[in-house]
């Protein structure tokens, strides 16, 4: 059985609250993905920290950004390898809660060209619902920002955006996967950051029509009522643009040979944020986006998630 997070009397000032799920994952290396029916010998088998709101919260801390997380894992024994790098990284854990269940878990595929599949089971997860949220996400009122992902339930979603809004903190949205969600709860994001098919399913929960091109999507997220966009675009970097500045400005990526793009979004996702809270005053989100390109480039140089974020030390690719 894991040992559980020692909770504290007060929580810190901190510049991000991570509300979203914690994983483990086991990641299986694979020259191609199997077809249907098919069996493949792997090349290797490795089980280590994982969950989107894990991930974010772990690149955020590692760029510097004081972090806490509002989530839960299970009494298992994967619970420690999912906890690892929350804990070693200085993420602020006191509402990080054990529970009666098994921890996350994700299963991963990664081929010899660096993309991946996965199938996740939400295990403790599933219980971040908005109960959970109201009990546990005090540290909210303390914090810059609140940053929300799509592995945990939607009431405990809406709730994490209501104390957010009602204590005036910034919402940052990276709906992913992209689950229904209340609407007002969503169009609270500011930025709202997702990937080009999820800017479309975002669209289409909002009963919007999906246009083709990504500038177009993003036009089209900003009329339903966004205050800002980013769309992260894999190696081609991302588009960014604001009801203040409706014109998308395309943020390149470096050109790096990817080994693995497990996590990379949530790297990208974490330091954005990171860079945020480092300049609360300046409030750049192609500044932040510049940034977060460069550690989720240096990220797929490098086999898993968390494992392979970056801290600020690291020599960024350019």
């Amino acid at each position: 059985m894991s040992s559980s997070v020692s909770p504290k009397t007060a929580a810190p000032s901190v510049d991000v609250v991570v509300v979203g799920s914690i994983n483990a994952d086991q990641v299986v290396r694979v020259p191609r993905h199997p077809k249907p029916g098919e069996t493949l010998l792997g090349s290797s088998l490795t089980h280590t920290a994982g969950g989107k709101g894990a991930n974010q919260a772990v690149a955020a801390a590692l760029q510097g950004a004081r972090v806490a997380f509002v989530g839960a894992y299970g009494c298992d024994a994967y619970a420690d390898v999912a906890l690892e790098f929350l804990r070693s990284s200085g993420v602020y854990l006191a509402a990080t809660r054990e529970l009666d269940t098994n921890t996350g878990f994700a299963a991963i595929q990664v081929s010899d060209d660096g993309e991946n599949s996965i199938v996740v089971i939400p295990g403790a997860n599933e219980q971040v619902d908005a109960a959970f949220v109201s009990d546990n996400g005090s540290v909210i009122d303390d914090a810059a920002m609140v940053l929300l992902q799509g592995e945990v339930p939607a009431s405990g979603f809406a709730q994490a955006v209501d104390m957010a809004v009602a204590a005036g903190r910034r919402v940052v949205v990276n709906l992913a996967p992209v689950i229904e969600v209340d609407r007002e709860a969503l169009l609270a994001a500011d930025p709202l950051m997702v990937n080009e098919h999820e800017g479309g399913l975002v669209l289409e929960q909002l009963g919007l029509p999906v246009p083709a091109g990504d500038a177009a999507r993003v036009a089209a997220l900003l009329e339903a009522g966004f205050a800002s966009v980013v769309m992260t675009l894999g190696a081609r970097g991302a588009l960014v643009a604001s009801a203040d500045a409706p014109e998308p400005v395309a943020v390149a990526s470096p050109k790096v040979t990817a080994v693995d793009t497990t996590g990379a979004g949530d790297c990208f996702a974490g330091a954005f944020v990171a860079h945020m809270a480092a300049h609360p005053d300046q409030c750049d989100l192609v500044a932040a986006a510049e940034h977060a390109v460069r550690v989720a480039a240096f990220s797929v140089q490098h086999p898993g998630a968390q494992v392979s974020y970056p801290d600020k030390e690291a020599e960024l690719p350019c």
